[in-house]
């Protein structure tokens, strides 16, 4: 195979993500839905590009402060999530070396099937169309070397807007009923030209909560603490049109949940993930990811495992 260029990678300019977890006080952040060639421009270069994510969730363990299952009869979880993005690149640079592009986001939980052997007294659910996400980003032109390139780089910053569907009484919603703002880097370094290094680095800010869960016994609102998250892959190119690796995303809650205003303690998130993944190209104007994860380690949230299967098209 001759030596590879940007233009026969498999990205596209995937920026965000949010996932409907069963969460126990953050919103659903991009938890690995996105993941090769992830810092690196759309293959076809600027212009308009249609992205769905199809992902099922499915989880027998919710977990406590310790990471220790909680005390219930049955702690079965499944999610069927699908999400559109559309993402445009207009011609022409913002700066010298930076292209000014933006986002739109909608997630809608299509499917649920939760059992808690309580006939849902304790983990409660309801299908409906998520929160609106908007962004603005800046695409770096990659760095080029004497084989090809040798890394590239985003910026984003994502806004949470709370029109999804919500209902305090239940545990698991498809909307949040809270702003956030979600920033992220993106990079891409390519190791040797068949063989790259991806990750994304977020932070998340939550905005207050006027209507909070029932569990939390508020009298006003609730606010979820901030939280660190990132997604990290590596594939390696097999054939001009199929790479394939490992992936993976980590996720740390760093300050406390409020209720009321004050700090409440023992309620930070925590979870890790690893599994395989690969990306395949269709032809010119569309790819395929599929990804697998298994989760480790959770606190105070969900256990399980996540597929995402993702198309991307480029008009």
């Amino acid at each position: 195979m001759t030596i590879l260029t940007l233009k026969r990678t498999y990205a596209c300019v995937l920026l965000t993500l949010p996932v409907t977890a069963m969460a126990y006080d953050l919103p659903g952040v991009n938890l690995g839905g996105t993941s090769f060639y992830d810092g690196a421009p759309g293959p076809q270069g600027p212009g308009w590009y249609l992205i769905e994510y199809l992902q099922y969730l499915s989880s027998d363990t919710l977990n406590d402060g310790n990471g220790d299952p909680l005390s219930l009869p049955k702690q079965d979880v499944d999610l069927f999530i699908p999400l559109t993005q559309i993402v445009y690149e207009p011609e022409g640079h913002f700066t010298e070396n930076t292209r000014l592009g933006y986002t739109l986001l909608l997630p809608w939980m299509a499917k649920q099937d939760v059992d808690d052997g309580l006939n849902n007294a304790a983990i409660s659910a309801q299908s409906g169309i998520g929160d609106i996400i908007l962004g603005a980003f800046l695409q770096f032109d990659p760095v080029m070397g004497e084989n090809g390139p040798r890394y590239s780089q985003r910026i984003e910053l994502d806004v949470t807007l709370p029109t999804g569907e919500y209902d305090a009484g239940n545990a698991i919603n498809p909307g949040s009923n809270a702003f956030n703002i979600n920033p992220y880097y993106s990079l891409t370094y390519w190791l040797t030209p068949r063989w790259t290094a991806s990750t994304r680095i977020s932070y998340l800010w939550n905005g207050k909560n006027d209507d909070p869960s029932t569990a939390l016994n508020a009298k006003n609102d609730s606010q979820a603490g901030q939280a660190l998250h990132a997604n990290f892959a590596s594939a390696y190119v097999l054939t001009d049109n199929l790479s394939v690796g490992v992936n993976g995303y980590w996720l740390n809650q760093i300050t406390d949940t409020k209720v009321d205003g004050k700090d409440v303690k023992g309620r930070r998130e925590k979870v890790w993930a690893v599994g395989p993944g690969l990306v395949y190209k269709l032809d010119q104007e569309n790819s395929v990811f599929a990804n697998m994860y298994f989760e480790q380690d959770a606190e105070n949230r969900s256990e399980g495992n996540r597929f995402v299967l993702r198309f991307n098209h480029h008009f």
